[in-house]
């Protein structure tokens, strides 16, 4: 019986572990014409942006004048976002928020997919499914879309004169406020990727360490800062808006 009992608790542990396993550096790849592409990450976003189509789908299906749980739901989510670019952006929000809207729930239902979906069950030849923000590629392509967001929006507003904020309020600081423009999506995907990649270590070392019971709570505290992390990139990203609009640092 102790033997049997050994048996089991090293199989569901192992199993434990390997669920929440996570392979660095290892990918599985797609050839599209002549690129290589990492097909994990497309699969998972895949998921993420049917998630969020059904989800548009079923808000928008039925409207009602006095709105229903779900279509009340659906408003607040929408009049959040509205809140933040609103307070980030000033009184010239409206354009943006399907933008800003964007961000925050593709990396909100990306992060939250990481956790709650059990993608480590599905096999692949190489590599591992995980939340699309896994993958630093993703992190950097959402930062370089929000850098073309800010000097769209700023040239929109000022047209070519835009560009003078780079001489002001002395043409000696040209080099550093043109630094300052490449390292905000620098930072932008950095932190994004460095705190999902780091919750997910902390989780496979307290399991392959401690008894589950651990690690479940720390699980839940990663959701919770997941939806943070999605909130503080939209937010920046919103924040780097109003101030290419503004013209001021």
């Amino acid at each position: 019986m102790n033997v049997l009992s050994c048996s089991i608790n090293t199989l569901i542990k192992e199993g434990l572990y390997e669920i929440s396993g996570v392979e660095v550096g290892q990918h599985f790849y797609w050839q599209i014409g002549g690129f290589q592409v990492h097909a994990q990450v497309l699969i998972t976003s895949w998921v993420v942006i049917a998630i969020l189509l059904g989800s548009a789908v079923l808000a928008i299906r039925n409207p009602q004048t006095i709105p229903t749980d779900g279509q009340n739901f659906f408003e607040f989510v929408l009049e959040f976002i509205r809140d933040v670019s609103k307070t980030q952006i000033g009184e010239e929000y409206g354009p943006w928020v399907p933008f800003i809207g964007t961000l925050f729930l593709f990396i909100f239902v990306s992060n939250w997919s990481g956790a709650l979906l059990p993608w480590k069950i599905i096999q692949l030849p190489q590599g591992e499914l995980a939340a699309p923000t896994n993958d630093i590629n993703t992190t950097v392509a959402l930062a370089l879309l929000t850098s073309v967001a800010y000097f769209y929006a700023g040239l929109s507003k000022k047209g070519l004169g835009y560009f003078s904020k780079y001489i002001q309020p002395t043409p000696i600081l040209l080099p550093i406020n043109i630094l300052e423009d490449f390292t905000k999506p620098l930072s932008l995907s950095f932190r994004l990727f460095g705190n999902i990649l780091a919750d997910e270590l902390v989780v496979v070392v307290l399991v392959s360490l401690v008894p589950l019971v651990v690690p479940i709570p720390v699980m839940f505290l990663g959701l919770f800062t997941s939806g943070i992390q999605a909130l503080i990139f939209a937010t920046l990203a919103a924040a780097y808006i109003g101030e290419s609009m503004e013209g001021h640092h």
